[in-house]
């Protein structure tokens, strides 16, 4: 029976994930856990997140989670959400700046820095549904493109490296909502909480095999 792990450092909505997973997948074992042993032992790996990165760093590097993801890049399929995305990015310039773990090219900045959301009537936080123009990757599987998915953030990932852009958004800008190199998928939207789109693409990452 394969298994997923979904990451637990105290910092993310895992009761609704693990839902989900399980839904999409009724035959796997879904463990919420922050047992080095468990999450080395997984199948796949998500990475969930919410709240301020300079928290969520402090607590994945407190339980040694950087260390596990540091090990499994490359071997396993690894599913960042939300500030799961953030913080695989290199660097997010909340809370005066942040490292974050840095395994994909791109960095974490506010919408309300300078970029104009209020002048032009966006609220920031970016909340609820907007749509995902989609660049070609297997996790894209049988979803269309430009298909609704449920925002929650404050702060966007941009990557002057395009080839890891598997999806962008626009909300008064354009910005990265999804990144993707070798076995590591991140998104910056909630696929537990996207409907019919994001139970398809948990899905497809469950049936992934990182390559």
């Amino acid at each position: 029976m394969k298994s997923v792990a979904v990451i637990d450092y105290g910092m993310g909505n895992l009761h609704s994930v693990a839902k989900a997973l399980e839904h999409v997948a009724p035959r796997t074992r879904v463990w919420v856990t922050s047992d080095a042993v468990k999450i080395r032992s997984a199948d796949h790996i998500v990475l969930p997140g919410v709240g301020a990165i300079r928290d969520c760093m402090a607590a994945i590097c407190h339980l040694g989670v950087d260390v596990i993801i540091a090990e499994v890049i490359g071997h396993k399929p690894l599913l960042g959400i939300c500030v799961g995305l953030q913080a695989l990015v290199q660097h997010s310039s909340e809370n005066g700046g942040v490292n974050c773990l840095g395994h994909l090219p791109g960095s974490a900045h506010c919408f309300s820095n300078g970029y104009g959301l209020e002048s032009a009537g966006l609220k920031v936080p970016h909340m609820g549904w907007n749509q995902v123009i989609q660049q070609p990757h297997c996790l894209w599987q049988n979803i269309a493109d430009w298909s609704r998915f449920y925002f929650a953030h404050s702060y966007f990932v941009q990557s002057d490296q395009s080839q890891v852009v598997a999806g962008q958004c626009h909300y008064g800008l354009d910005f990265a909502v999804a990144l993707a190199r070798d076995n590591v998928f991140a998104v910056q939207f909630h696929p537990e909480k996207s409907q019919l789109a994001g139970l398809t693409l948990l899905n497809n990452f469950l049936a992934w095999d990182g390559s």
